[in-house]
């Protein structure tokens, strides 16, 4: 099983550059930005028990801390966990992505989610009841920009003639998307769109490789191969999202046993972006030490 760390970074906490050598130094295999562009004054404030205030509106742009990431390290994976598709333009975003995956010479995972706070998506003109058919065409479309020397998009919500764009990313055929969520429906969309599936921990490990065997057959049934699993905040026990509460319990060695056996390839514990650097550093040389046994 391979690890990492996910975290909103921010203009007050460990600087992007430091967290990432830091990872690289302890043997870690990932670093994962998560995003919000804002936190709207009239929206809802984080639920109690969820992320702080401060990580949605004091948060990094996550590309552009991942570039900076990937010229201080050789192996470190970079990914988004996850990019707010819906509130991004394809174009810009396949190209964003692309740079960094050229940056990095191939190390970028594009982690792609519709979100949830409604305000926020509303700030950029994107209507929420439609989000999640808007977001199938951004990806497809920002697959394609990666794909074709002359790519086009036609749809209801992306609409395109053809177009020239490079960088095309160093990875074949292109940067893995990673597509997040839980709900009921997510598996339509890793199957239709997605090259591995990025959840939560929502209830316990056994529940969520229960969830891992059914997209695996799922998989096969379409014809589809094995599709790699990233578990982004393994340590986000509980998280449910916007309208119930979370929590932030650390797992056991036993409970990252029954994951990597279950099927989870890539395990990514939160991070909390506000840990000074002493703190923040002490949290990773722990779970060093937590994770040697079962590192790949």
């Amino acid at each position: 099983m391979k690890f990492g760390v996910s975290t909103f970074l921010t203009d007050q906490g460990l600087a992007p550059t430091k967290l990432a050598k830091a990872l690289e130094d302890r043997g870690f295999d990932s670093l994962f930005v998560a995003e919000h562009t804002h936190l709207p004054v009239a929206g809802p404030v984080p639920p109690e028990g969820d992320l702080p205030p401060h990580d949605y509106y004091r948060s990094l742009d996550p590309f552009v801390a991942l570039a900076a990431a990937a010229v201080v390290t050789d192996r470190l994976l970079l990914g988004t966990g996850i990019a707010l598709v819906v509130q991004r333009d394809p174009i810009t975003l396949a190209k964003e992505a692309a740079t960094v995956d050229h940056l990095s010479g191939g190390r970028f995972q594009l982690g792609v989610g519709a979100g949830w706070l409604r305000e926020e998506m509303r700030n950029h003109g994107t209507e929420p009841r439609t989000r999640l058919g808007l977001m199938r065409e951004r990806v497809l479309a920002i697959k394609e920009i990666w794909t074709a020397d002359e790519a086009q998009f036609h749809g209801e919500f992306v609409d395109f003639g053809p177009i020239y764009s490079w960088p095309k990313p160093v990875q074949r055929p292109h940067v893995p998307v990673l597509v997040g969520g839980n709900g009921p429906t997510v598996f339509d969309r890793v199957l239709e769109y997605g090259d591995q599936w990025a959840p939560n921990l929502v209830g316990t490990p056994e529940e969520l490789v229960t969830r891992v065997k059914e997209l695996q057959r799922r998989a096969a049934e379409r014809g589809r191969d094995r599709i790699p699993v990233t578990l982004i905040g393994a340590d986000q026990r509980g998280y449910l999202g916007p309208d119930r509460q979370s929590a932030i319990t650390p797992l056991t060695a036993r409970e990252l046993e029954v994951l990597a056996e279950g099927g989870v390839d890539h395990c990514v514990f939160f991070r909390d972006a506000a840990a000074g650097e002493a703190e923040a550093l002490r949290y990773l040389d722990e779970l060093a030490q937590l994770v040697a046994p079962l590192r790949d």
